[in-house]
């Protein structure tokens, strides 16, 4: 049996003065990103949205480091303090639970803060469950939006899902275990039998993904009431059929800039439509017919 080769030393080179956003595992310590464990070393301080959860990082990392509770309740005391030590040259981490910090997580008026008083802040990327469930769902990854977590009130999310149906994207978005099954039901109900996916535990020893239309996932009782936060990805909803105005909407204005057949090309792709029609009105419209 091979044995794992040692993990490389932590970088030598100083920590530049700033407010770093150190993305950690969201399951999987081993996500952790060389870089990360360098800026966690090389901090003076460690801002956690749990000192616990980060402090068990760092512990299997062999890093003890000071660390300073920032949430959302405990953020508006401890700021002051961070942004007086970025003013004289310190350097900060701020570490998210699991993931990156600022998506669906605390720190976005420190970063704002610190912006406006024109202190260096840097992204150190690695691990995200929003990236991590969409590139496993099997939809659509080339245009997506994450949408966080919906309301918990019926009415309110509902509200929200018929603002997000017009979306021509995948869409990605958050929830708790206990309301996973009454938001599955609510976006069936508005969006439709679309393909979706649901993960769970991503990265740990009980990772989960089941794939399937809305409307089955909402029916599985094996997602009434899972553990933990949950990552659901859905598909965008389809496009509706260019109709003969919107052809010759979009041939007028192209044709204020492009002759007959480069406006019908044009059109062509942007709405799937036969070129050769395309033309034919083109040329109808250029002639003023």
């Amino acid at each position: 049996m091979s044995r794992r080769p040692p993990p490389p030393p932590l970088s030598d080179a100083p920590l530049a003065p700033g407010l770093y956003l150190v993305a950690t595992p969201i399951g999987n310590l081993r996500d952790i990103t060389l870089r990360a464990l360098d800026i966690l070393s090389a901090a003076d301080l460690v801002l956690a949205e749990d000192t616990r959860v980060t402090g068990k990082l760092l512990s299997a990392y062999g890093l003890s480091k000071t660390l300073a509770r920032y949430d959302e309740h405990a953020g508006g005391r401890t700021a002051p303090r961070v942004l007086a030590l970025l003013e004289q040259g310190g350097r900060v981490a701020l570490a998210s639970d699991a993931g990156t910090p600022l998506v669906s997580d605390p720190g976005f008026p420190l970063v704002r803060e610190a912006i406006a008083r024109g202190l260096p802040v840097f992204a150190a990327p690695g691990p995200s469950a929003a990236l991590a469930a969409l590139t496993v769902s099997g939809l659509p990854a080339e245009r997506f939006l994450f949408a966080g977590f919906l309301s918990p009130k019926s009415a309110a999310r509902r509200r929200e899902l018929a603002e997000l149906a017009g979306v021509r994207a995948t869409l990605i978005l958050f929830e708790g275990g206990s309301r996973l099954k009454a938001s599955l039901s609510d976006m069936a109900q508005v969006l439709g039998p679309r393909p979706a996916a649901v993960a769970r535990e991503m990265t740990k020893l009980h990772e989960t993904l089941v794939r399937g239309p809305l409307d089955v996932l909402a029916a599985d009782p094996a997602l009434d009431h899972p553990l933990g936060e949950v990552v659901i990805v859905i598909a965008p909803g389809r496009e509706e059929a260019a109709t003969a105005d919107d052809a010759d909407a979009a041939l007028a204005e192209a044709l204020t800039r492009l002759s007959p057949g480069e406006a019908a090309s044009e059109v062509a792709r942007a709405l799937g439509l036969p070129r050769r029609e395309l033309y034919r009105r083109a040329l109808d419209l250029k002639g003023g017919g």
